[in-house]
């Protein structure tokens, strides 16, 4: 991860109590927190299902993929919570968020190899981790989130 001179954009945003983020490239778009159906017999992790623009799109729940209380839920909480839409795979899904928090350019220099456990969350969903103005900021990798079972259980949900 020493690519020195080159750098990344990510779309940052809290679970919990912490800070993570998504490569840019990776993020289609950030949606405002919407109700969500319930899927019977669905994974812990799926959250449910939004309708996004005639698209049926799976939710997925980080905190409970991750085993991460949700952040309390004040008013300004709730005007920055939502969904971060991806593509992982060729395949669209929804995070969802506790707080959206800004676009960030990291150089690549300063990405580190993460510890072996960080807030419960594997090694094995990290890229990386890089220091920021109020702690460190975890960078995860959504191609390594879902294994191939996995997304093949969440595009039956989306088709």
């Amino acid at each position: 991860m020493s690519d020195v001179g080159q750098s990344v954009q990510l779309v940052t945003f809290e679970l919990g109590e912490e800070l993570y983020g998504i490569n840019i490239m990776d993020v289609n778009e950030i949606v405002q927190l919407q109700e969500v159906r319930a899927i019977p017999s669905a994974p812990l992790y799926v959250e449910g299902i939004i309708n996004l623009r005639g698209a049926i799109t799976p939710i997925i729940s980080l905190h409970r993929r991750f085993n991460i209380q949700r952040a309390g839920s004040s008013q300004e909480a709730s005007l920055l919570s939502g969904f971060l839409i991806l593509d992982v795979q060729g395949m669209q899904l929804g995070v969802l968020i506790d707080k959206v928090s800004r676009v960030v350019t990291i150089d690549m220099a300063e990405i580190r190899e993460p510890p072996q456990i960080l807030s419960g969350i594997g090694k094995e969903y990290i890229e990386g981790v890089t220091s920021d103005t109020s702690g460190y900021l975890i960078i995860l990798d959504i191609n390594r989130l879902f294994d191939p079972r996995e997304l093949q259980q969440l595009g039956q949900l989306s088709g």
